[in-house]
């Protein structure tokens, strides 16, 4: 139903997390700590992390089958996880606030699950990827290409100085992936990982799961949490973004206010549907401000029903 798709709850009702807890900064805290912990506890207990958290082909073959979570939390230097940081920040605000939490993070562990697998398949015929990985990179890079998918027109700096449509700098970024990927080198990245994330985040996105459809094993558990809720905070209503097109806003006002008598369905599949095709074709930026008032309206119909 409306009511279930992320980008149509308040934000607080949108992350599981917490009211005021993002995804993107929780796994940012996170990758800080590990990194701590890991380069903290001397040499033996780094190289029994490195071990038992690192994902590797061995580790796999010996029944270590968390390495394909616990790899994307560490990294090889601080440089590495710098960068990281950096990306994440920088692609992960934009897309939690697009998706929700719930979409956000499984788009994140996904891409870092795919990314391992092209890693190790990789690994499996060439020796230079059968190293042991760590990085947040394969999430990442489904992030960014989740977003350039759902945000085409967007501005992307490459190495923060040129400036590059989204539509533009994902082709190009798999395309110097591949090439990495076939030129041999000794720079030590995981190609792979990365090539494999992309792919994720675009595959994510082309199957529609950005728009909430897709029931995961672990909604139960989550949707029981959304309703413990020991202490009530207040909600805020979310404000709109004001779209500076107002062309056709008399009869789209006249249309809306005559089609919310409809029966919610009706509502939906005529006013609502049509507009989801458009942020997932063109973004939610794309949206006129008559279209946000139909989502407005579409909302407070669902709530109404409760």
């Amino acid at each position: 139903m409306l009511e279930d798709r992320d980008y149509m709850r308040t934000r607080e009702g949108r992350s599981w997390l917490g009211p005021s807890m993002s995804a993107w900064l929780v796994i940012l805290v996170a990758n800080v700590v590990v990194f701590f912990v890991e380069t903290t506890g001397g040499a033996r207990f780094g190289e029994a992390f490195l071990k038992y958290g690192a994902l590797s082909l061995d580790g796999l073959k010996h029944g270590f089958v968390w390495q394909l979570l616990t790899y994307q939390f560490m990294h090889g230097g601080l440089g590495h996880l710098l960068v990281n940081s950096f990306v994440l920040y920088s692609f992960g605000r934009a897309l939690e606030s697009m998706l929700g939490t719930r979409n956000f993070l499984s788009l994140y562990l996904l891409s870092g699950f795919v990314g391992g697998f092209f890693q190790i398949i990789l690994g499996l015929f060439f020796d230079r990827f059968a190293g042991a990985m760590v990085g947040a990179s394969a999430g990442i890079c489904g992030l960014v290409g989740a977003y350039a998918l759902l945000n085409p027109e967007s501005t992307i700096y490459l190495f923060l100085i040129l400036p590059l449509r989204a539509v533009l700098f994902l082709p190009l970024l798999i395309a110097a992936t591949v090439l990495f990927i076939l030129v041999p080198s000794n720079d030590h990245v995981a190609h792979g990982a990365h090539l494999g994330g992309i792919l994720a985040g675009v595959a994510w996105v082309k199957l529609g799961w950005h728009r909430g459809f897709v029931q995961w094993p672990w909604d139960g558990l989550l949707a029981s949490w959304r309703q413990w809720k020991p202490i009530q905070s207040r909600q805020r209503k979310r404000e709109l973004v004001r779209a500076a097109s107002v062309r056709g806003r008399a009869w789209r006002d006249a249309t809306m206010s005559a089609d919310a008598e409809l029966p919610p369905e009706e509502f939906i599949s005529k006013q609502v549907d049509p507009i989801l095709d458009k942020i997932s074709a063109h973004g939610i930026h794309s949206l006129t401000e008559s279209e946000r008032k139909i989502l407005e309206a579409a909302r407070k119909k669902m709530t109404k029903r409760k």
